[in-house]
């Protein structure tokens, strides 16, 4: 009997202590937290990380300085204003055989009943209500169609279509979706004064006193 209750004291005092080691665990964890900084890391800190990389070399000893043929090929952005537009020009009539030999299989007609869909008229409802999915729908510029197009597509070989290509592609698809007419010459000139059916659904983003991406 006394055995019994010595043994009970026993495993009630591991207990105990299992508990204790727990709390005194979770208390120092807890402390060691409250010492990190908030987020976003203060500017104090990040220019003593700046600090830190002083002393490092210019180059490592690997790679090589991209020429400027190499840079030409990847800076290929262009802005809501048209600035980057490459030269090329190009019609909706010469798009529409660029779009049914590359881009027809996976975007479709104005009869294919698919969100993929590109051309068709722009702020046209479908049978449930909901506005089409098409660029005259979503696209604020004309200008980012044609970036898009030049960097992304068609899917399978995408940087395979040469400017003048992207422009025709791109009249064809403005024609489409009756933002411009079938005889319009796109260019450098012409796009950026398309103004999109869309541009009013967008607002410019001009909040201030957290993340801001101008």
């Amino acid at each position: 009997m006394h055995y019994r209750k010595a043994l009970y004291r026993q495993e009630s005092i591991k207990i105990t202590m299992n508990k204790a080691i727990i709390i005194c665990s979770v208390i120092f964890v807890l402390s060691c937290n409250s010492n990190q900084p908030p987020y976003p890391v203060a500017t104090n800190e990040i220019s003593s990380r700046n600090a830190d990389t002083t002393g490092w070399p210019a180059r490592f000893g690997f790679g090589r300085l991209a020429s400027a043929a190499e840079i030409s090929k990847i800076d290929i952005d262009v802005r809501p204003d048209g600035l980057g537009l490459p030269a090329g020009e190009g019609n909706a009539i010469a798009g529409k055989t660029v779009y049914t030999t590359k881009c027809v299989a996976c975007h479709g007609t104005e009869t294919t009943p698919a969100e993929t869909k590109l051309p068709g008229p722009a702020l046209i409802s479908n049978q449930s209500g909901k506005k089409d999915k098409t660029i005259g729908n979503y696209w604020p510029y004309a200008t980012t169609l044609f970036d898009y197009v030049r960097r992304a597509m068609p899917y399978n070989e995408p940087g395979t279509l040469t400017n003048e290509e992207v422009y025709q592609v791109t009249a064809f698809l403005l024609a489409a979706n009756k933002v411009i007419r079938e005889q319009d010459a796109m260019n450098a000139q012409t796009l950026p004064k398309v103004v999109m059916p869309a541009l009013q659904r967008f607002i410019p983003d001009d909040r201030r006193g957290g993340p801001e991406v101008r």
